[in-house]
């Protein structure tokens, strides 16, 4: 199967299914707020929002519709290997061309325009998907792909904090970001932290840590506790589900984080609603082109 061939349909399955990991996590908060989790107050609406998601999920895969009808912008991040001899432009010309053959062929929703303030004419195809590419070791590429509704997009933000603030000051701006968010981008929400390079560099590694398995914390055992650290302080927010209130606001944070000036503590973070829809392509050098 060539690259073009699997990208289309990754894209296919992603708007109609979500992986094992989001589905366990959705599972655990049904639980966790059926249970009180916490010990605080069950709110009755919060989980009847959770029992519609997961009844709009057995129908959409049964269906083979949309889970939501806003099936997003595609975001890209391309994992080059080193070693391989496949041309940029033809990964480039097979991302383009799967995705087009996806919004052809599946039930997406037109919802990009060709530039940002003026005539906003819509582009009637979902091109272009915005690309971000990096060197890896290998000879594979390896292309994962986030369909990021603009419900969630919309409440995503960045804080240049003081380089003193330490922990504290992440886990209280997440709440603040959090808080304003409310039930805007559709709770119980996915929430991907960057910390560290510049003001663009931390909003890219946010959005880098929605790809990671959300059972799955960080390897680094102080950033894991601090991932701990801010989804125990998103909960108890009591946004809840759907912005009804209740336990559980959030499924799960992850972060990524890399070396920044002696000067600044950059902090992005990318909220995706409860439909975490992601996938992951991997090329192999004797694969179809």
């Amino acid at each position: 199967m060539s690259l073009t061939e699997k990208i289309r349909d990754a894209l296919k399955w992603a708007a109609v299914e979500l992986d094992e990991d989001v589905l366990d996590r959705l599972h655990w908060a049904r639980t966790t707020e059926a249970e009180r989790g916490g010990g605080t107050v069950r709110s009755e609406a919060s989980l009847a929002v959770l029992d519609a998601i997961l009844e709009n999920l057995a129908i959409a895969k049964e269906k083979r519709l949309p889970m939501c009808q806003d099936t997003g912008l595609f975001l890209v991040f391309v994992d080059v290997g080193r070693e391989s001899t496949m041309a940029l432009s033809a990964i480039e010309k097979a991302i383009h061309e799967g995705c087009r053959m996806a919004v052809e062929e599946a039930y997406y929703r037109r919802s990009v325009v060709e530039e940002p303030v003026f005539e906003r004419k819509n582009t009637g195809n979902n091109l272009p998907p915005a690309i971000y590419w990096d060197l890896v070791d290998g000879s594979d590429v390896t292309i994962r792909i986030l369909l990021k509704g603009f419900g969630s997009e919309n409440t995503s933000s960045v804080r240049m904090l003081n380089p003193t603030g330490g922990s504290e000051a992440v886990i209280k701006a997440v709440g603040e970001i959090v808080t304003l968010a409310g039930g805007k981008p559709c709770p119980p929400i996915f929430i991907g932290l960057g910390i560290g390079g510049t003001m663009d560099r931390a909003a890219y590694l946010s959005k880098r840590a929605l790809f990671r398995d959300a059972r799955v914390g960080h390897e680094d055992p102080r950033y894991r506790a601090l991932e701990e650290e801010v989804l125990a302080h998103v909960q108890s927010l009591e946004v809840g589900s759907g912005g009804m209130g209740g336990v559980i606001t959030a499924l799960s944070v992850a972060i990524e984080a890399e070396p920044t000036h002696i000067a600044g503590m950059p902090l992005a973070v990318s909220i995706n609603c409860w439909a975490d829809r992601k996938v992951c392509v991997v090329h192999k050098e004797d694969d179809d082109a």
